[in-house]
């Protein structure tokens, strides 16, 4: 199960369990819509009991991030698993993103980063 919202272009998800293809169903589009209207997006993704994906959830995931590798600006991982730490390194050949991990604790760092006016947004 998956909640979803957004701020502008911003799409936050909270990922508990497992992601199948009914969450993808959920976020790719509005992640696109996102695109469309923003060109960049920033996405918060934190991890709660989070066990991973089914096969053709992480497909979809891997051939939406390879596709759009230039549209996504920053994604921020927020998780407690040394294995969802290494998810952000393996994650980095497939996008052109600023890809950050944070400890669930760090919650709020992880929302002020993704949040965060840079240069370009001036």
């Amino acid at each position: 199960m998956t909640s979803i919202q957004t701020d502008q272009n911003i799409v936050y998800t909270i990922a508990e369990g497992q992601l199948d293809d009914e969450d993808y169903n959920r976020i790719i589009p509005l992640l696109k819509e996102k695109i469309d209207n923003f060109g960049k997006v920033r996405w918060y993704f934190e991890m709660k009991d989070f066990t991973g994906w089914t096969f053709s959830a992480m497909w979809k995931d891997l051939k939406f991030d390879v596709k759009n590798r230039n549209n996504l600006e920053r994604v921020a991982m927020v998780g407690d698993k040394t294995w969802e730490k290494q998810l952000t390194q393996l994650m980095k050949p497939f996008t052109e993103a600023e890809i950050k991990f944070y400890e669930s604790e760090d919650r709020e760092k992880a929302r002020y980063w993704i949040k965060a006016i840079t240069d370009e947004d001036q």
